[in-house]
């Protein structure tokens, strides 16, 4: 590991507990994130974003693509790549692909987990997140109970089930317990022993039908991951515009895992969406890029808000690394602590070198020559991949996450505190009183401002609430009319984390946000 990943890794763990089931609860009161068909009761590992939640996703997402496509950053110094902009181009591939390219990726044979079933109670659950716990004496039963469940559940099982506490008993993996040892142990929604079946591989892909009949002929997959899509596209991309390697295709776009656990609200669901990018570059190259984007992508994070002692890099364990990474440099994933992990942290977007595997395996199976042969040099080669791979999704959580700030000081109690260039309104125009000339002036206001800014007017109820408002959905900035504005066109801005408020005139509201709001490039 490197020195500045051995620092990262070594961040000092300062940041405050926060507690999930606030941050959920808020996320639906205040519109940003529903259960998926909530009037039915909902799907397990599907969630609709509301009305903000769509604007702090596509906040992020835009912010992502500007990094990355469009105002891409400089190559590294010390290369001949230094000073001059990246070349990345965009694209948006097809969901559903040809069924003989998930078997050249390696997903139709191998994209599995372990799985146990409960005979008892027919669930299923991911072997690999099931913790044993086994009783330090030798006697009563074993509990099985999923990793990351908080304590006071922990002990409440334990109480009900075991007879004792947690700190009398040993804790095991699952996966490493033999078989014949499952007949001690009580599956996490039964109270019967030994009701737990041996680990057998489930693949993780939905499939789905083409055309009117259905049959194995017929049948096709929902794309577990966006990175195909670019791979199947590299000769149409080079083919078709003017990039030579080294060079990027980035995609934002949905992607769909059976994930048989779904679990810690939207960090492990069965629809997310990734921002992934594909660096294709010389093998010799490899390694100055894969550290490139080690660093960029971490500026990115810390640019829109996340802190530093919240973020950690760590390099893949050789077991935990994918088939394609086996033979190269590795993978690396951008973590943070999340309230369900800490003070662990949990996967938040991956480096990995995916070396030539997949140009490689998509040539063997389609017979399409995917070589490339560089126009200067004459030298053919296929390109080694550097892929950063984040969830757009997670990002959104750890957003929601680092802004969630309890505030005993104010109506609301809590705040969000969400860097300008994320936050789904930038600012809020409130006249005072809904009488007289505030609404009026206060609706001219937002005309003219909503045409740089996305910004909120709220009239109603009265002003204690309506900062109370602003407060809970992250707003930096509030603007209100008052009586004094009706006179001499002043107004008082409140900002938001301080409730500091300042006295500008009404018609600099667009220049004090410009130098104001600090938006983020996505670097800094």
């Amino acid at each position: 590991m490197s020195q500045a990943l051995k620092a990262e890794s070594a961040a000092p763990e300062t940041a405050p507990m926060k507690d999930m089931k606030e941050i959920v609860a808020l996320c639906k009161r205040r519109g940003f994130i529903f259960p998926a068909s909530d009037i039915y009761g909902g799907i397990n590992g599907f969630w609709d974003f509301g009305p903000l939640g769509v604007e702090l996703k596509n906040n992020l997402r835009d912010l992502w693509w500007k990094h990355m496509v469009l105002t891409p950053p400089l190559g590294p110094e010390g290369t001949e790549y230094a000073g001059q902009p990246v070349e990345i181009v965009g694209l948006d591939s097809a969901i559903i692909q040809n069924p003989k390219a998930w078997v050249a990726s390696g997903h139709v044979g191998g994209f599995s987990d372990p799985m146990v079933d409960c005979r008892e109670t027919k669930l299923r659950y991911r072997a690999d997140h099931l913790l044993v716990y086994k009783p330090k004496s030798g006697d009563g039963p074993w509990l099985a109970i999923m990793e990351n469940t908080e304590d006071d559940e922990i002990e409440k099982r334990i109480k009900k089930v075991g007879k004792g506490k947690a700190a009398d008993y040993e804790v095991h993996k699952l996966v490493d317990l033999p078989a014949a040892e499952f007949t001690h142990i009580i599956g996490p929604d039964t109270k019967t022993v030994g009701t737990l079946t041996e680990p057998k591989q489930f693949n993780l892909m939905f499939h789905t039908f083409i055309g009117a009949t259905g049959g194995d002929e017929n049948k096709a997959y929902l794309r577990p991951e966006t990175a195909q899509g670019i791979f199947l596209n590299f000769k149409n991309v080079l083919d078709s515009s003017r990039v030579r390697v080294p060079f990027g295709i980035a995609q934002v776009g949905k992607a769909f895992r059976n994930e048989v656990n779904p679990r810690n609200f939207i960090f492990r669901s069965r629809e997310f969406e990734q921002m992934e990018m594909e660096w294709f570059c010389h093998p010799n190259e490899a390694k100055i890029w894969r550290e490139f984007w080690f660093q960029e992508r971490q500026k990115f994070w810390r640019a829109i808000g996340l802190r530093s002692d919240n973020l950690r890099m760590r390099d893949h364990d050789q077991d935990e690394l994918s088939h394609y990474a086996k033979e190269g440099l590795g993978t690396a994933d951008i973590e943070y602590r999340f309230p369900f992990t800490a003070p662990d942290f949990g996967e938040l977007e991956g480096i990995a070198h995916r070396c030539d595997f997949d140009l490689t395996q998509h040539q063997e199976h389609s017979k399409v020559k995917l070589e490339y042969m560089d126009p200067v040099t004459q030298e053919k080669f296929f390109p080694h991949v550097i892929e950063p791979a984040a969830g757009l999704t997670r990002g959104v959580l750890a957003l929601l996450t680092e802004g969630f700030t309890p505030d005993p000081n104010r109506p609301s109690g809590v705040y969000l505190d969400f860097h300008p260039s994320v936050a789904p309104k930038k600012a809020a125009i409130l006249p005072l009183t809904a009488k007289d000339e505030h609404p009026v002036l206060a609706t001219k206001l937002y005309m003219e401002v909503r045409e740089h800014f996305n910004i909120d007017l709220d009239i109603k109820q009265n002003i204690g609430k309506r900062y109370a408002r602003q407060d809970e959905i992250g707003t930096p900035f509030c603007f209100t009319i008052d009586d004094q504005t009706v006179q001499d066109k002043t107004l008082t801005v409140r900002h938001r984390n301080t409730m500091k408020q300042d006295r500008i005139n009404m018609d600099n509201v667009v220049e004090y946000m410009q130098k104001n709001m600090l938006l983020a490039t996505g670097r800094g």
